[in-house]
């Protein structure tokens, strides 16, 4: 099978050759130029050869063009440390502006997409990493400043939740346009440790589903939960290919989700312990079990999240290996 072929059968639930594999990570410092972030997301994939391309671009890079100011501090993440957020008060909601996206950070990675997918899509998916709009909001004033927006100022929160929608749904056309496959769809704040369900219901999923919609003739949506205790079942009728979250440190394992799950989903590597601070032999048992939990079909082995930037080479081989030994087993 080829990459994109063994994509397609883990999508449909159909046998494959071998469980494919992804793992993706941010570049930091490079990730602000489209050419070099480019370079090297295409060294990684010609380096470790998965089957799947997810394209991180710098953290936080939705917001640079509404004010956001950010700046990399060394971090095992690869992500940058913001530094001051455009949302200071309840009338700040209501000032955010329409934006270009073929301009400024979001025209920069979509020029990015587009030099990728030319180099590696042929033989790939090429996604796109997307965030959800209240993810966006998130960022744009902070993580518990948002809480207490969501439950004082409400209407100014729908305000600006109305603009970063239309915008990231743009977004996500050009890129469509640009030559991604899809999109890397990403939210932040379906955990109930954050929000409550209900409030997700009203903040969160509405515009979600208007970013989704914009996608709608992607070829591959891939939807990643971040975070703990995440609302897993208020998620699983979006209209997203494969369902992705930190399996190995929240619920629901893999085992428990192919029952409450139809689609494909992805993980079953622990990012944080065992592929980054494991053996090799340890970081291949992991991929085995996770392996044996799905059965093999409509599953794509991935982390819970991006590999760590200190993440020994040797343990990404491992993994990469430890699918192909399956195939070999069989």
């Amino acid at each position: 099978m080829t990459r994109r072929e063994r994509i397609q059968a883990a999508v449909a639930g159909r046998e494959v050759d071998r469980p494919p594999i992804a793992l993706w990570r941010h570049f930091p410092e490079q990730d602000v130029k489209a050419e070099k972030l480019a370079q090297a997301v295409v060294a990684f994939q010609r380096k470790f050869d998965f089957d799947l391309v997810k394209v991180t671009p710098a953290s936080g890079y939705y917001g640079d063009d509404w004010g956001l100011k950010a700046a990399y501090r060394p971090s095992r993440e690869g992500v940058r440390t913001y530094l001051d957020r455009p949302i200071k008060k309840p009338a700040d909601w209501g000032r955010l502006k329409s934006l270009d996206v073929t301009a400024g950070a979001h025209g920069r990675e979509i020029h990015a997409i587009g030099l990728i997918a030319r180099e590696l899509g042929a033989e790939a998916h090429v996604l796109q990493t997307v965030f959800s709009p209240l993810a966006i909001a998130r960022t744009l004033c902070g993580e518990h400043a948002l809480v207490r927006y969501v439950r004082e100022n409400p209407e100014d929160v729908h305000r600006g939740l109305e603009i970063i929608a239309a915008v990231t749904a743009r977004f996500v056309q050009e890129n469509l346009a640009a030559g991604a496959d899809g999109i890397f769809f990403a939210t932040q704040c379906a955990a109930r440790g954050y929000l409550t369900e209900e409030e997700y219901e009203t903040f969160g999923r509405p515009y979600d589903l208007r970013v989704l919609e914009a996608a709608g003739n992607a070829e591959l949506i891939l939807l990643h939960v971040h975070g703990t205790d995440i609302m897993f079942d208020l998620l699983t009728d979006y209209p997203a290919h494969i369902i992705n979250w930190h399996d190995r440190r929240t619920a629901p394992t893999l085992a428990e989700a192919r029952r409450r799950y139809s689609g494909c989903l992805a993980g079953g590597i622990n990012e944080y312990d065992t592929l980054s601070r494991g053996t090799p032999e340890q970081v291949k048992a992991e991929v085995k079990e996770a392996i044996v939990q799905t059965g093999s079909r409509g599953h794509l082995v991935a982390a819970g999240c991006v590999t760590l930037v200190d993440t020994p080479e040797a343990n990404i081989r491992a993994a990469v290996e430890a699918v192909r030994m399956d195939s070999k087993e069989r």
